[in-house]
């Protein structure tokens, strides 16, 4: 099992001293942040030379204002257009692949005015037509998309992974797969045990953090039947801390990455 973290946690002024800080807390890999304006391609003279330093950087986390399932047709192909960039980026560094929402922060149905712009049917064609150019891409650059659903208050489109499930499969491409995120399954999911194993086929990577969204060990949710469940279906992708911290990186990051390899 790869641990990852993400980059932002890490201490250092370069690559390859956040590498030598994840290795000392326990980490096997380090997940890569994707801002906008093609801001991780201009990164690539850096990350090739940490890439042949030996650090492993097998995923991005986009990190953009907007996604492949905006309202605003201009800013979805913006998504998209970013979105194969990373992709680009990813297949040079050998990486597997690079994790986007539908949309994070743009519309809730459990928050005023309720009642979105589109409806379910027109924002599933959107996502459709977006994400399947998008993995078309990915497919051939030889790497992976992998779509995230988010809690009810950040997205109203994709929420739980049997949602995640039925997009990937109207999309129709190998090169599309979901990332599960434990804090967004807690808030969605009746059973969370039970959505990861009927979403096993379709997982192609796994966000952990707690209940209240800080590094695992830092709230009440039981990641043991979770990781246990992702182990016996055969789940080999990475699992990434994706957090915010409820102290110091240098003291509650061991502690979660000890945590995650003893549960494991």
């Amino acid at each position: 099992m790869r641990l990852c973290v993400q980059e932002q946690h890490l201490p250092g002024t370069g690559m390859a001293e956040k590498w030598a800080v994840a290795s000392g807390w326990g980490f096997t890999g380090i997940e890569l942040r994707g801002k906008g304006d093609h801001a991780l391609a201009a990164r690539l003279p850096e990350l090739r030379r940490a890439r042949d330093a030996g650090v492993v950087m097998p995923t991005v986390c986009v990190e953009m204002d907007h996604f492949v399932g905006d309202f605003d047709a201009g800013r979805r192909e913006d998504a998209v257009v970013q979105l194969c960039s990373q992709l680009d980026v990813m297949a040079e560094l050998g990486g597997t692949g690079v994790t986007t929402p539908a949309s994070w922060g743009m519309f809730s149905t459990r928050l005023p005015p309720f009642v979105p712009p589109r409806t379910p049917e027109e924002d599933r064609a959107v996502l459709v037509d977006t994400l399947g150019r998008v993995a078309a891409h990915a497919e051939r650059v030889g790497t992976t998309l992998l779509l995230e659903p988010l809690n009810r208050y950040e997205d109203h489109m994709v929420n739980r992974l049997d949602q995640g499930v039925a997009v990937v499969d109207a999309v129709g491409s190998r090169a599309l797969r979901l990332t599960a995120d434990t804090y967004h399954m807690n808030i969605e999911e009746t059973d969370m045990v039970d959505a990861l194993h009927r979403a096993a086929p379709y997982l192609g990577h796994v966000q952990l953090s707690d209940s209240n969204r800080l590094e695992p060990g830092a709230g009440h949710l039981d990641l043991a039947p979770l990781l246990a469940v992702l182990r016996a279906d055969g789940y080999a992708g990475d699992l990434a801390v994706e957090s915010r911290l409820s102290g110091a990186a240098a003291e509650v990051l061991p502690r979660a990455a000890a945590l995650v390899r003893e549960l494991w």
